[in-house]
């Protein structure tokens, strides 16, 4: 260990420019043997980790780092498997610039260690070796519903089935995974790695039940009535509106319908096809990883030219810094401190161009971000065919929560106890972007998580 003086920080190869945007292939290959255990060996060992105390999770990243550089990949796994429910999720899309590679004590002067790659490599290495996370079966005779297959649902499953209680769950869609199967495309997530945990969790005993969606296929209080628990993970996918003029025109679509559409695309079901962007000028307003996977999937998909429009700048994108450095490489336009005003219509009401007014950053608000202000007399025009809109989202509020006593607040978060994760209706339970608001895979798992140990108590007492 720690021989970081010797080692430099290296990130995974990544497949050539060229190449990687002809496919949705993943771009990263995964880390070897050695060059995991060469960049575990750098960790200090810290007395009190920052990179554990960053993690949502609170991962045991320098135990698994020094198994790893020990070459001890059995113990790694395990330890890697313990407090995450998708490591290898996890490794391919967490910001780690903004959590636990940020808090690398190795930063100062160093490099952080390498530390998604590495936890990636483990999950990946460890089922070639054939390991498998523990599940004992059912052994009890309790049942939890979990409503929605998203990363805070499959959480949940996962820590109910490692308890031997039965689970469930409710997926409105064709597809488990949510998020992480029609959300993000497969150049960051291969979604072979989600069908992976997918069937693990159905050979531990999980009831996947597809095409049903709660309040509609399937009455709630009938779920209610044939389980002792339930998990309401439904996430936040209502975009958020602009809130400018022409921005309903019919070809101004959402972030999510245009990811969701291509992944169909993808598998090769059917998708709408004026999501079909070959040769067209693509502009993208947002600056978060969604609008990062918006720009990045036009450029597979053959369009004339890609352009994100963004109010800030380069340091305020709310992205991750890795994800914006690859969309650069890929050929995306970038235009910095710049607002949208108005989305320019023609005379059959179609957008042709977004009216835009330059900003500049002032002085800092309470929050201690600096406040934008628009720079008058600067308005111009960007060009487009397509315009996608990607400011973030909202939970969706199913008419099935006031209906049982399941409260939300004012912009339609699920209330929960935060200690217990249990809603104003006992029994039931909630976490992840239903709760919270759009935020992070590895915080709707930790939401996961921690409602299913809640229930477990309540239920195994």
């Amino acid at each position: 260990m720690r021989e970081y003086l010797k080692t430099e920080r290296i990130d995974p190869a990544k497949r050539l420019v060229v190449d990687r945007t002809k496919d949705f292939g993943e771009i990263y290959e995964v880390f070897d043997k050695d060059e995991a255990a060469t960049q575990s060996d750098r960790c200090i060992q810290c007395g009190d980790p920052f990179c554990l105390n960053k993690c949502p999770l609170h991962n045991y990243i320098p135990q698994w780092l020094k198994s790893i550089a020990e070459k001890d990949l059995e113990f790694a796994f395990k330890l890697s498997n313990e407090p995450s429910p998708f490591p290898e999720v996890m490794g391919r899309v967490c910001p780690h610039d903004r959590l636990c590679e940020g808090d690398c004590t190795l930063n100062d002067g160093h490099g952080a260690i390498t530390i998604g790659s590495v936890e990636t490599h483990i999950t990946e290495a460890g089922f070639k070796a054939g390991y498998t996370p523990d599940f004992p079966g059912i052994t009890t005779d309790k049942k939890v519903a979990v409503i929605g297959s998203g990363p805070a649902g499959l959480s949940a499953a996962t820590y109910l089935l490692r308890s031997g209680i039965a689970v469930t769950m409710y997926e409105k869609s064709d597809r488990a995974g949510g998020l992480l199967t029609y959300g993000i495309p497969n150049f960051k997530l291969d979604k072979k790695v989600v069908e992976r945990r997918v069937k693990l969790l159905e050979e531990a005993g999980l009831t996947l039940v597809l095409n049903s969606e709660v309040g509609r296929d399937i009455e709630f209080e009938t779920i209610a009535n044939e389980h002792d628990a339930m998990f309401i993970g439904v996430g936040a996918t209502k975009a958020k509106s602009a809130g400018i003029a022409g921005e309903n025109a019919p070809n101004v679509y959402k972030a999510m319908d245009y990811l969701t559409n291509i992944q169909r695309k993808n598998f090769k079901q059917p998708y709408d096809k004026k999501f079909d962007f070959k040769d067209l000028n693509v502009v993208v307003i947002g600056g978060g990883d969604t609008a990062m996977d918006c720009l990045r999937t036009a450029k597979r998909e053959g369009a004339k030219s890609v352009t994100c429009l963004y109010r800030r700048d380069e340091k305020n994108m709310p992205g991750s810094k890795k994800e914006y450095k690859n969309a650069m490489e890929e050929g995306v336009d970038f235009t910095f401190l710049a607002a949208p005003k108005e989305i320019i219509l023609n005379e059959e009401g179609r957008a042709v161009a977004v009216e835009v007014v330059k900003t500049t950053l002032g002085a800092k608000d309470a929050s201690g971000r600096q406040r934008m202000e628009e720079v008058k007399g600067s308005h111009f025009r960007v060009n487009a065919d397509v315009v996608i809109m990607s400011l973030g989202f909202d939970p969706v509020v199913p008419s099935f929560l006031a209906e049982n006593g399941i409260e939300t607040n004012s912009w339609g978060g699920i209330i929960v106890n935060e200690e217990t994760y249990e809603t104003t209706t006992p029994g039931i339970y909630a976490g992840g972007d239903c709760f919270r608001g759009a935020d992070l895979v590895v915080t709707a798992a930790y939401d996961g998580r921690e409602a299913a140990r809640s229930i477990i108590d309540s239920l195994l007492q």
